[in-house]
């Protein structure tokens, strides 16, 4: 029987390769295990899953040449303003290797960053749809800026030119505005961007009544770093932040999803801090306008008030003579109207007391005896009862001419 060794057996199916598959081929595949060696080659793995379990379900070892690595690399990430890593999903043009030694290969000769380009848009539609869903989507926008940001929490690498550029336009702002800032250290690229960033968000929400907004700045930092603001958990955490959020994170490719849940997205930290103290200068002006118009509201009042004072000052004579006039008029009547009621209150007193004295008048004893009658007195008091009388007793009878002396028998 015969029988081939494996070196024989492997040539074989190289040689099949080659003739069955000689030409170049576009193929859709995700990254995986990317790493590249002091030669400047790069080595990685392409893989396919299940898109409804995330299994595996195709795998092939693939490598970059040197001479095609450093051209690619560049040239997508410019492009897509995403790293060349682990987990993106890719459009390359490639060629199928075997060797007796080290199996199956692709060998990697072009890439079509459109096709990545547009699986980042996927995922970002899908992320801005589930938060949609949630009912989160736009809660940080719909937040009312604070009519003064000045104490302002920021999220940036320390060592970014971008944040030394930010602090330096609000320090040296031209009309003079403080702003007080505070610097939240974040890895603003690599792998650890949304961990850092989330971290740098729960020390701020720790300290929320201390500051009156958050900015995001990364300026200075390559543009093909970007995949880490296009994260769920950290477009969740911006989006239901209770401070208004501002991101000027430095690109000019679609916003990110981070930019597009943010109260205001900006290109780059000196335009965050432009918008800053563009707001402050507008409430600084519109506090001017109003003190100009109460200084004027203020002097229009005290001319009318003048105006006023003038107005009763030049009449007041007048008024006074129609007061005193009036015055004159009403003691006049005053004065009328009593003596009259004084003459009639003496009217009435006077028949009375004309009625009292004839009553008293009639009642007198000088006209009852000048009647006829009598009055019989004993010791200067009128006799009343004739059996108080006692013998020898004297009276006197008085009549209405002279009198008579008596003596009781």
């Amino acid at each position: 029987m015969d029988s081939l060794s494996l070196l024989e057996l492997n040539a074989l199916v190289r040689r099949s390769l080659e003739q069955c598959l000689p030409d170049e081929y576009w193929i859709q595949a995700e990254l995986s295990d990317v790493r590249s060696n002091t030669t400047g080659h790069c080595y990685l793995e392409f893989v396919q899953k299940d898109p409804r379990s995330n299994s595996l379900v195709a795998k092939a070892r693939g490598m970059v040449w040197n001479n095609i690595y450093r051209l690619l690399k560049p040239y997508f990430e410019e492009a897509t303003g995403q790293l060349f890593v682990s987990g993106i999903k890719v459009l390359v043009k490639v060629t199928v290797q075997f060797h007796e030694l080290y199996g199956y290969s692709l060998t990697v000769l072009d890439i079509d960053p459109t096709y990545t380009l547009g699986d980042m848009a996927r995922r970002r539609r899908e992320i801005l749809l589930q938060l949609e869903e949630e009912g989160v989507l736009t809660l940080n926008k719909e937040l009312a800026m604070p009519l003064l940001p000045q104490r302002i929490a920021v999220i940036s690498s320390a060592t970014a030119a971008g944040y030394g550029d930010f602090c330096h336009q609000l320090k040296h702002n031209a009309r003079g505005f403080f702003f007080y800032t505070e610097l939240f250290p974040a890895l603003m690229q690599g792998n650890q961007v949304e961990e850092s960033v989330l971290e740098a968000l729960d020390h701020i929400n720790a300290r929320i009544n201390d500051f009156d907004v958050v900015v995001i700045i990364r300026g200075g930092g390559a543009t093909s770093d970007l995949s880490g603001f296009d994260t769920y958990l950290l477009a969740a955490a911006c989006a239901q932040f209770p401070l208004p959020i501002i991101t000027g994170i430095g690109h000019e490719r679609d916003d990110t999803v981070l930019d597009s849940v943010a109260h205001t997205r900006v290109k780059t930290p000196t335009a965050a801090a432009e918008l800053l103290i563009h707001q402050v200068s507008e409430v600084a002006e519109y506090l001017e306008e109003l003190s100009i118009r109460v200084q004027q509201g203020a002097y229009a009042l005290l001319e009318q008030e003048h105006r006023r004072i003038i107005t009763i000052q030049t009449r007041i004579p007048a008024l006074v003579h129609r007061k005193l006039s009036d015055a004159r008029y009403s003691l006049l009547t005053v004065r009328k109207d009593l003596a009259q009621v004084i003459f009639a209150l003496l009217s009435r007193h006077r028949h009375r007391l004309e009625l009292l004295q004839q009553r008293v008048t009639d009642a007198s004893p000088d006209k009852l005896l000048k009647r006829g009658y009598s009055i019989t007195l004993k010791d200067g008091k009128a006799v009343t009862d004739a059996s108080s009388l006692r013998s020898g007793e004297e009276l006197i009878t008085r009549l209405s001419k002279g009198e008579i002396r008596s003596i009781v028998e």
